[in-house]
C-alpha cells in the first residue's frame, strides 16, 4: 500500500493512477489525518501531491514534522517538495513562474534516476522553489529556473521533485515512479489491465436491485465519452437503456447523423432526437460570461431530460459520459482550485429528479478509448476528437448569435477538412477554431475591413491533464488561415495558439 497525501493538486488522482497502473494499491488521504493514519497503517511508501497553496502562508496545508522520522520512504512533488523543505528547516522563496516544459539536467547519481538519461524534458507548474536545502539534503538536478529542482536525503529516504512526474508530457515520469516504488519502497510491480466487463457488471448489479421495468435515459452527444458510457449501460441492461440526443445547434455539423448511426447500427437502439435549437439559443442570448454559459447549458440539459423522462415510463436514471478530467476541473474545495464548471458536473442543478449513472467518472480519456475498443466500437468512433459538452458555445467568446454560430461552425469544418486533406487529422488530439470577439483591421479588395480575429487551437495529449501544441507545417497553417479568412464572413485574420497546458486549459472558455 502507498499513501498519497492530497494537498489540493489537480493531478493527485493522476498520481494515484500511475501507482495503480504499476499494480500497486494506494489510498489518497487528507493532510489533517495523514500522520496518525500513516503511523498506524505503516504503508510501504508515502507520496506528497502538489497543490495551489504557498508554504510560507499561514493558511497553507501542512504536515507534522515527525512523519519524516517514521523510516517510510517519501516522494514529494511540487508543493509537496517545497513543504518538505519548509517543515525540515529549509527555505522556500518565490521564483519566476514556470508553467509547462523545462529541461531537467541530472547532475548527481541517484536510485530515483536509474536508467534515465541525464537530460530530460519535465512539466512544471509553480511560482516558488527551494532556495535553501534542509540539513542532510542535497540537490540532484536543476532546470534553468530552479537550482534545486530535485532534492534528496538518503538517510530519511526522502526525495523531492519540483516537476510533475505523473503527467504524460514529463519524459521518464513513469520510470521515476517505478524506481521509487520498486528500488526505494521495495515493492513488486505488475501491469494493470482495464476490463470493461467489470463496469458492465457493476451497472447490471445496480439494476438487479431495481424494478425490472426501471429505465435509464442517456445524454449522448456523438463524442467518445458519452458513446462509451452509453454502450456500457446498454450492454448491462439492454432495451431498458434509452439514448437521447439534444439537437441544440451547438454541435459540429453532421453530429446528429453520426449519433443516429452509432446507436442504431452498433447497439441496435434507435436514439430519441429532440430538436431544441431555439430553446438553447434563446437561453444563451446576451450571455458572455463562460461560467454562466456552462451553467445555463447544464441546467437546460437536465430540464429537457427530466421533461423527456416524464414521457418514458419508469425512467429513473440519467447516464452521462463524465470523465475524471471533467470532475477535477469543476471541483473546488478548501485545498483545490476550481478551474471551470463542466456542464455535466458544475453545471448541474442542486436538485435533480433523475439519479446519475457515470460509469467513466474515475477514468481518463485514454482509458475511455481502451474501454471503447474492448466494447468493439468502430475505430473512427474511439479515435474521435473530444468535443466539449457545451459545444460551440464556449468556442464563441462573448455573446452567441445565430450569425456567429454559423461562422464558428463553418470555420470548424474548414479546420477539419484541411487537416484530413493533409493527413494531420489522425495525428492530433484535438483541433478547433475560436471566435475571439476581438476586432482587427484587414484589407480586402483594396478596402479596409474591421473584422473578427479567429483563434486556432490544435494540440497533442493523451489524458487531457496536460497538452502540448502541435507543430503543424507552415503550409498547413497557411491553408487553414487562407480558407478561414476567405470563406468565413467578417473575419480579418487567424492566430495560432501555441500555449501548453498548463498554464492554458484546452478550451479558451
Amino acid at each position: 500500500m502507498i499513501h498519497i497525501i492530497d494537498f489540493g493538486s489537480q493531478t493527485t488522482h493522476l498520481i494515484s493512477r500511475r501507482v495503480r497502473d504499476l499494480g500497486i494499491s494506494n489510498e489518497i488521504i487528507d493532510p489533517e489525518v495523514a500522520f496518525e493514519k500513516i503511523k498506524e497503517s505503516r504503508p510501504a511508501g508515502i507520496i506528497f501531491s502538489g497543490g495551489p497553496s504557498t508554504v510560507y502562508h499561514d493558511s497553507a496545508p501542512s504536515i507534522e514534522k515527525e512523519i519524516f522520522d517514521l523510516g517510510i520512504p517519501i516522494l514529494s512533488i511540487c508543493y509537496g517538495c517545497q513543504l518538505t523543505a519548509h517543515v525540515l528547516g529549509g527555505k522556500v522563496k518565490p521564483v519566476q513562474s514556470t508553467f509547462g516544459p523545462s529541461e531537467l539536467l541530472i547532475k548527481d547519481n541517484s536510485i530515483l534516476f536509474k536508467g534515465i538519461p541525464k537530460k530530460i524534458t519535465v512539466w512544471e507548474s509553480h511560482s516558488d522553489s527551494v532556495s535553501k536545502l534542509p540539513l542532510g539534503f542535497k540537490s540532484l538536478a536543476s532546470t534553468s529556473n530552479v537550482k534545486n529542482s530535485v532534492i534528496c536525503c538518503n538517510k530519511k529516504l526522502c526525495f523531492g521533485l519540483h516537476f510533475h512526474p505523473e503527467v504524460e508530457h514529463t519524459q521518464e515520469g513513469k520510470k521515476i515512479f517505478k524506481n521509487f516504488l520498486v528500488d526505494v519502497c521495495g515493492l513488486k510491480t505488475k501491469l494493470r489491465k482495464l476490463d470493461v466487463n467489470q463496469l458492465i457488471q457493476k451497472i447490471r448489479d445496480q439494476f438487479d436491485k431495481e424494478d425490472k421495468d426501471t429505465k435509464a435515459i442517456a445524454a449522448v452527444s456523438g463524442g467518445v465519452d458519452s458513446t462509451v458510457a452509453g454502450a456500457i449501460v446498454a450492454k448491462a441492461i439492454g432495451k431498458r437503456f434509452i439514448p437521447i440526443y439534444c439537437d441544440n445547434g451547438l454541435m459540429r455539423v453532421g453530429t446528429r447523423g453520426e449519433v443516429e448511426s452509432i446507436f442504431s447500427d452498433f447497439l441496435k437502439i434507435k436514439p430519441i432526437i429532440i430538436d431544441c435549437k431555439k430553446e438553447f439559443l434563446s437561453k444563451l442570448k446576451d450571455i458572455s460570461d463562460p461560467e454562466k454559459k456552462r451553467k445555463i447549458i447544464g441546467n437546460l440539459y437536465i430540464k429537457i431530460f427530466e421533461r423527456e423522462a416524464l414521457k418514458i415510463k419508469k425512467a429513473k436514471f440519467l447516464v452521462q459520459g463524465t470523465i475524471y478530467s471533467d470532475v477535477i476541473e469543476s471541483k473546488g474545495d478548501k485545498l483545490r482550485s476550481k478551474i471551470k464548471s463542466h456542464h455535466n458536473v458544475g453545471g448541474l442543478p442542486a436538485e435533480m429528479k433523475l439519479k446519475l449513472i457515470e460509469p467513466l467518472r474515475n477514468y481518463y480519456k485514454d482509458e475511455v478509448k481502451e474501454f471503447g475498443r474492448q466494447l468493439g466500437l468502430p475505430e473512427d468512433v474511439v479515435n474521435k476528437q473530444p468535443f466539449p459538452g457545451p459545444g460551440q458555445a464556449i468556442r464563441i467568446l462573448g455573446s452567441i448569435t445565430k450569425e456567429r454560430l454559423k461562422k464558428q461552425q463553418l470555420a470548424d469544418q474548414i479546420v477539419i477538412e484541411v487537416l484530413k486533406e493533409t493527413g494531420w487529422f489522425a495525428k492530433v488530439f484535438q483541433s478547433f477554431p475560436i471566435m475571439t470577439d476581438t476586432m482587427t483591421t484587414a484589407v480586402k479588395g483594396d478596402e479596409r475591413a474591421y473584422s473578427e480575429l479567429v483563434g486556432l487551437r490544435i494540440y497533442d495529449s493523451r489524458d487531457i491533464m496536460t497538452a502540448g501544441w502541435t507543430r503543424l507545417p507552415y503550409e498547413v497553417l497557411q491553408k487553414i488561415s487562407s480558407r478561414i479568412v476567405n470563406e468565413v464572413p467578417n473575419v480579418s485574420r487567424v492566430a495560432y495558439d501555441i500555449t501548453t497546458k498548463p498554464p492554458a486549459t484546452m478550451e479558451w472558455e
